[in-house]
């Protein structure tokens, strides 16, 4: 089985991706939905601990966490601390049943797959991309944002330029959807081979 990493910077069009292969007929493990999942369940009690005053009623309040963490690298590594645990848990077991299910290819959509190692775990990394300006305006129009929250995002996150670099595959999401779907399907068509000059026997 094929485990191929999806990533890409805030707002460069990962999610829609990750949908285009569960359209495939691909598994897709959601690091983002884990999480939010785990705000409303497990996390929430360690989290309150860690961070009084960031749960309402047994479920983290995300505004309020962020306030708590952004811009302040020893709280965001304390956050990471107990929450990736977690994730990692959820996205064995996902793995699990999938090769008991015998799918022979399977999405890791992860965030931050670069900041936090985790493309040591996949077999293949797809990073999807768009020009800044792109990028920006999808950013800007989501509720809440502000131009410092947006430049705080995009300090933590490894560099388009450098996922692009170290990616075996790219996929330019600000050229349509069809476009998108195409490159997806294109994909799915190459990953053996690609897994294959990307970790070649030994």
């Amino acid at each position: 089985m094929l485990v191929v990493g999806l990533t890409g910077s805030i707002g460069m069009g990962k999610s829609t991706t990750a949908g285009l292969f569960r359209e495939a007929g691909v598994p897709v493990h959601d690091a983002d939905a884990t999480v939010h999942a785990l705000y409303s369940g497990e996390a929430a009690p360690l989290i309150e601990a860690r961070f009084p005053g960031t749960t309402d009623q047994g479920v983290v309040n995300r505004e309020k966490l962020s306030k708590a963490v952004l811009g302040n690298p020893q709280a965001l590594k304390g956050l990471e601390t107990l929450v990736h645990p977690l994730v990692q848990a959820k996205e064995k077991t996902f793995l699990a049943e999938a090769r008991r299910s015998g799918a022979p290819l399977v999405v890791l959509d992860i965030p931050l797959l670069f900041e936090t190692g985790a493309e040591g775990r996949v077999d293949l990394v797809l990073v999807v991309s768009a020009p800044f300006a792109v990028q920006k305006a999808r950013v800007m129009a989501r509720p809440g944002m502000t131009e410092d929250k947006f430049a705080a995002i995009v300090a933590r996150q490894v560099p388009d330029a450098e996922k692009r670099r170290q990616s075996d595959m790219i996929i330019d999401t600000s050229l349509g959807i069809d476009a998108a779907r195409a490159d997806v399907l294109e994909f799915i068509r190459k990953a053996p081979e690609l897994a294959r000059l990307a970790r070649p026997a030994p």
